[in-house]
């Protein structure tokens, strides 16, 4: 999996030839979730706090993970995105 991003324990990232709609998973130790990145719909679970972490991070970078989600998905590697701070 390309990673995008870590931050505080939390690694993001999109896998090539993924399957619509456009989304990330998100690892966190043991936890593993997905998160579509237009609508914020989340499969999987993950303690709440990380979650809240993810969730924000999303908000301040939706933009730019569906620009990689279109380049992971025509082959071209991914650009990685500032991580939450």
């Amino acid at each position: 999996m390309p990673e995008l991003s870590r931050f505080l324990g939390i690694v993001i990232g999109i896998f090539p030839r993924e399957h619509p709609p456009p989304h990330f998973h998100a690892v966190y130790g043991e936890y593993q979730i997905t998160v579509e990145i237009e609508s914020g719909v989340i499969r999987g679970d993950f303690p709440k706090r990380a979650l809240r972490h993810v969730l924000e991070w999303l908000d301040l970078h939706q933009d730019e993970l569906l620009e990689n989600w279109l380049l992971i998905q025509e082959g071209h590697p991914p650009k990685k995105i500032a991580p939450l701070e």
